[in-house]
């Protein structure tokens, strides 16, 4: 469990490098191929369209298919596809790569999160947030890598060959130790670890059962889309800063991200689901009043670092709500919750630029600030004290020995 725990890890540090090198370098593949202001939002929203349909076709793949083996080929897929972007010479070449790395990080994204809920459940404590955080980490690596190609003005094939030569055959190497998703011979609805009857009516995932976490995953990833899309825009345009200090926050933003998710597997141990939670929603709502109401940019950036602290707990937790919720058929209710991941990247942007521009962007702060404190609505679904995998509830570490049965 230890080698699939680390294998698993680094699947999502390699995502969240590739996902960086790709936003990071938007402009960049803008000029190269002439896509202009007008055709670039098209581009960009078919991204997490398509994304949506692949975790949806995950679903179906993950009944015949162990998902150790969609998650060992999607993964070379999507940084073959990133690569694709920069080969490329004509519109329609980079309109199929961004296609085939769309489609293919739905399907990353689901099987990386439905072996780590399976891997949680193995385990008997807390570790989701753990695997998040190395996306994080990812996140910070491909975006300093963007810069330096940026900075060093290097053509984009040039700064993303040497990430995916590396990146590639680590992967298919790593994905030898992944650990479960493997379904008995058979039995198509089967998962180790749990039984159909907690899946809702006849063995399925209800969806009422499931709106609540869904709900939930949407507003945390309408908070995190603002901070992605408008932190740089609200410090400059709002706050009067200057453009070198505009692009610190979601620096902060993801660094904050990575330091709560590094901690927050404790936070469970100790105080369950429920509760950090709570806590988290508070501390984002707290982050989104504190730039709405921000006198200077550094108070703004400050908000924003706070808000990586409460949002970065949330999603996580999601995905592991939804494992031991469905805890026979958590495949199917993780593919399904990850679909909402998209649906709050598509909706959060636009939001809150449709009501900057007709209202006032520190008005339009307000609105993620109040769909996360939604989150305390919901946060009865993250389950009871159970939920804290550890301090009494972490399942005893024994070994036999030995033909005589020493136990360590």
């Amino acid at each position: 469990m230890r080698h699939g725990r680390a294998s698993l890890a680094f699947s999502f540090f390699s995502q969240g490098v590739a996902f960086a090198l790709l936003v990071t370098r938007i402009p960049a593949i803008q000029e190269r191929y002439g896509i202009s202001d007008a055709l670039l939002p098209l581009f960009l929203a078919a991204v997490p369209v398509l994304a949506g349909v692949g975790s949806v076709l995950t679903e179906r793949i993950v009944r015949r298919a162990p998902v150790s083996a969609v998650l060992r080929w999607a993964q070379p897929v999507v940084l073959l596809a990133l690569l694709g972007v920069a080969a490329g010479d004509e519109v329609w070449q980079v309109a199929l790569a961004l296609g085939v790395f769309g489609l293919s990080v739905g399907a990353l994204d689901a099987s990386m999160n439905m072996l780590g809920v399976g891997l949680q459940a193995a385990y008997g404590r807390s570790i989701m947030l753990g695997f998040h955080a190395a996306y994080s980490l990812g996140g910070i690596v491909g975006a300093s890598l963007a810069w330096a190609g940026a900075h060093w003005d290097l053509a984009l094939l040039v700064s993303y060959l040497p990430v995916v030569v590396v990146l590639v055959p680590a992967a298919l190497v790593g994905s030898r130790w992944y650990y479960g998703g493997e379904r008995p011979a058979g039995d198509k609805d089967a998962v180790a670890g749990g039984d159909d009857s907690a899946a809702g009516d006849g063995g399925r995932v209800a969806f009422r059962m499931l709106l609540p976490l869904a709900l939930v995953m949407t507003f945390a990833y309408i908070g995190d889309s603002t901070v992605a899309n408008w932190s740089a825009k609200y410090l400059q345009d709002v706050l009067g800063s200057s453009e070198e200090l505009a692009t610190v926050p979601y620096n902060a933003y993801m660094v904050t991200t990575l330091v709560g998710r590094a901690v927050g597997d404790l936070g469970v141990r100790r105080f369950g689901a429920v509760t950090v939670v709570r806590c988290g929603a508070v501390l984002a709502a707290a982050g989104f009043a504190v730039v709405a109401a921000a006198p200077g940019p550094w108070t703004g950036m400050a908000g924003f670092t706070v808000l990586g602290l409460g949002l970065c707990v949330i999603v996580p937790q999601t995905f592991a709500a939804a494992g031991r919720m469905f805890a026979g058929r958590s495949d199917v209710a993780v593919a399904r919750l990850n679909v909402f991941n998209y649906v709050g990247f598509l909706v959060g942007s636009p939001l809150v630029g449709g009501l900057g521009d007709a209202w006032s962007y520190r008005g339009a702060m307000l609105v993620p600030m109040a769909l996360v404190l939604m989150t305390l609505v919901y946060a009865g679904s993250f389950g009871d004290g159970s939920a804290r995998y550890g301090v009494g509830h972490e399942r005893p570490r024994i070994a036999d020995v030995g033909r005589g049965g020493n136990r360590v």
